[in-house]
C-alpha cells in the first residue's frame, strides 16, 4: 500500500507512480475554451474536480457541467463535493447551461449533478429541461447524461429517457462489498437496476468503476460481469485518487498492465466500448462513446 502525507491545504500528497504523471494542458482549442470559461465565469466539473484529462478533453471539444448546485445530499467516501442542505432549485439553470455550451462551442457535452434526495423528483425535472434547452440552442451538440440513481424511482428516470440524450451514464463506482463504505447512501443492486431500466427503455448506457479502494481482482471481474448482465454498452475503469485527507485512502495503485487486462476481459464480455487506465475518468473520451 502506498503511503500519503498531509499537506497544509489538507490534500493528501501521494508518492505517485510514474504512470500517474500528467502532461500540462496545451493546444489552441484548449486555450480558447479556457479563455471563454475564465472570462464568463462558467462552471465545469473539469476544473472543480481537477480532472487530469481536462487539457485533452477540452482540446477535443468535450466539457462536463454540473447542475442542481454544488451541495450534495449524500456523503460518499470518495467524492470531494460538499455535503449538506442544498439551495433551492434554480429554474433558470437549464437555459444558462445551454448558453454556456453554445458559447464554448462544445461538440460533446456531459451533464452531471449532485444527488438531490431532498426533492420529490430528485431533480429530474431540471435534468429534462436542461437536455431540452441544449437541444434547442445547440442542436448539433452530442451529449451524455451522467445521472444519480434517483432512488431507483422510474417516474424520475423516465424524464431523462423521454428527453432522449445520446447516452445515459450511471456509475456503479465500486464493487459490491465496498459499496456501503464508498457510497454510503447508495445501493449496488439499485444502481444495476437503474442501468437495466435505462437499457430496457432503449437508451445507450454507460457506467464507471474506480479501482484501488481495497477490492480484489476477482471482485473487479465480478462487477464487470454484473454490468454486462444488464447490457451496459460502455464501461470506464480508472484509478481512485484520494481528494483530501478526510476521504478514503488509496489502498493500491493499479499498474497499467492490469488495466489492459480489465479492458480485454470487458471486451470479451460484449461491451461496445471500454476505457481502462490509471487516469481514466467517467467522461474520458466521452465523445467516442456515442459512436
Amino acid at each position: 500500500m502506498e503511503t500519503t502525507t498531509i499537506t497544509e491545504d489538507n490534500k493528501p500528497k501521494y508518492k505517485k507512480p510514474e504512470w500517474l504523471k500528467v502532461k500540462l494542458p496545451l493546444g489552441e482549442n484548449y486555450l480558447k475554451v479556457r479563455e471563454i470559461v475564465d472570462k464568463h465565469k462558467l462552471h465545469t466539473i473539469c476544473q472543480s474536480g481537477n480532472c487530469p484529462n481536462m487539457g485533452e478533453c477540452w482540446g477535443a471539444g468535450t466539457a462536463t457541467f454540473m447542475i442542481l448546485g454544488n451541495v450534495c445530499t449524500r456523503s460518499c467516501g470518495f467524492c470531494a463535493v460538499a455535503t449538506g442542505r442544498p439551495l433551492p432549485v434554480d429554474w433558470d439553470e437549464p437555459m444558462r447551461v445551454a448558453r454556456s455550451v453554445k458559447l464554448m462551442n462544445v461538440k460533446h457535452c456531459v451533464i452531471t449533478s449532485v444527488d438531490r434526495d431532498d426533492l420529490k423528483d430528485g431533480g429530474s425535472i431540471i435534468w429534462a429541461e436542461t437536455i431540452k434547452a441544449i437541444r434547442e440552442i445547440s442542436p448539433d451538440t452530442k451529449f451524455e447524461c451522467l445521472i444519480p440513481d434517483f432512488q431507483g424511482k422510474w417516474e424520475n428516470i423516465k424524464r431523462i429517457v423521454d428527453a432522449k440524450p445520446d447516452i445515459v451514464s450511471h456509475n456503479i463506482e465500486t464493487v459490491k462489498r465496498l459499496t456501503k463504505q464508498v457510497r454510503i447512501q447508495a445501493k449496488y443492486e439499485r444502481s444495476l437496476e437503474v442501468l437495466r431500466m435505462l437499457k430496457e427503455a432503449g437508451m445507450r448506457t454507460k457506467s464507471g468503476l474506480m479501482v484501488g479502494l481495497g477490492e480484489t481482482v476477482e471482485e473487479i471481474y465480478e462487477t464487470i460481469d454484473d454490468l454486462a448482465n444488464v447490457k451496459v454498452d460502455v464501461i470506464t475503469i480508472g484509478q481512485y485518487l484520494q481528494p483530501t485527507a478526510k476521504h478514503l485512502p488509496v489502498a493500491r495503485f493499479i499498474h497499467p498492465n492490469e488495466f489492459k487486462q480489465f479492458k480485454e476481459y470487458a471486451l470479451k464480455k460484449g461491451f461496445k466500448h471500454v476505457e481502462s487506465g490509471p487516469l481514466v475518468r467517467s467522461s474520458y473520451h466521452a465523445e467516442k462513446h456515442v459512436e
